[in-house]
């Protein structure tokens, strides 16, 4: 299968690093404009250059900002006030136990990693409809389904944008426009290996063997027994977007590695 998006363009959000400059990369890869974002114009540069060190004729533009406010979300559809494929990547974690989290962090989480998406699917979707395509994704996770009991604000947030891309694929019924969400599992991205910082160290074991120690010792359901890799991440997020997956929408699309035990 080849996969060519030539003439489309793609807003990639939280993609500096991990899942997200993964997808920027494999998305550039096939002929998409991409529009890469971070917080800080230093990583948003560092990406740009990451993404073209790998597809050097790619067309690449950055967007510098916190896309968990409603006024940087306002500023990236006025500098780009249209696309073709929108993934919304962008979202936060951290490990904080329900009794001690408190209404801020709840907040905080729910702007980040839920209305940065709504915000700007609501804004990029007409603009689909009106073309008769469009491809929209938003990154969840297994934690959706098999919620941490170490970050109940997190797990909730994925439960949530699950719904809300099932809710969209059947606002845009008919139109050409495809809304899924993809659920990775336990992903050595730059936030995994930080948490797992100490544990190497300590330990002196590679970061592979502590990712699987990790994966077999909090999600021992899982089939692979140990965590994937951004790259294939992505591929789902990238066949995802293609013109190939015109059939799949309002999906909850799996790589977890086989940690959610359902069929």
């Amino acid at each position: 299968m080849r996969i060519d998006l030539t003439g489309k363009k793609a807003i990639v959000t939280g993609s500096t690093k991990g899942i997200g400059l993964a997808s920027a990369k494999g998305l550039a890869a096939s002929g998409a404009a991409v529009v890469v974002n971070g917080r800080q114009q230093a990583d948003v540069d560092a990406a740009i250059a990451s993404v073209k060190a790998e597809a050097p004729s790619a067309d690449i533009t950055g967007f510098a900002g916190d896309l968990g406010t409603a006024e940087t979300c306002e500023a990236l559809v006025a500098a780009h006030p249209a696309c073709d494929i929108l993934v919304n990547n962008l979202g936060i974690f951290e490990p904080q136990d329900f009794f001690e989290t408190p209404d801020s962090e709840w907040t905080r989480f729910f702007e980040v990693n839920v209305m940065s998406g709504v915000r700007l699917s609501r804004a990029y979707l007409p603009g689909m409809e009106k073309a008769g395509w469009g491809r929209v994704v938003f990154v969840s996770s297994e934690s959706a389904f098999n919620i941490p009991t170490e970050m109940i604000h997190y797990g909730f947030t994925k439960t949530a944008v699950t719904s809300i891309a099932r809710g969209l694929a059947k606002r845009m019924a008919g139109t050409g426009v495809t809304v899924n969400s993809v659920l990775p599992g336990p992903t050595l991205s730059e936030g995994v290996v930080a948490m797992l910082k100490d544990e190497v160290e300590q330990t002196g074991k590679t970061l592979e063997e502590v990712g699987r120690d990790f994966v077999m010792a909090d999600r021992p359901s899982s089939i692979i027994q140990r965590p994937s890799t951004v790259e294939e991440v992505a591929n789902m997020i990238i066949y995802t977007c293609s013109q190939q997956a015109s059939a799949t929408t309002g999906a909850s699309l799996r790589v977890d590695g086989g940690v959610v035990d359902s069929l």
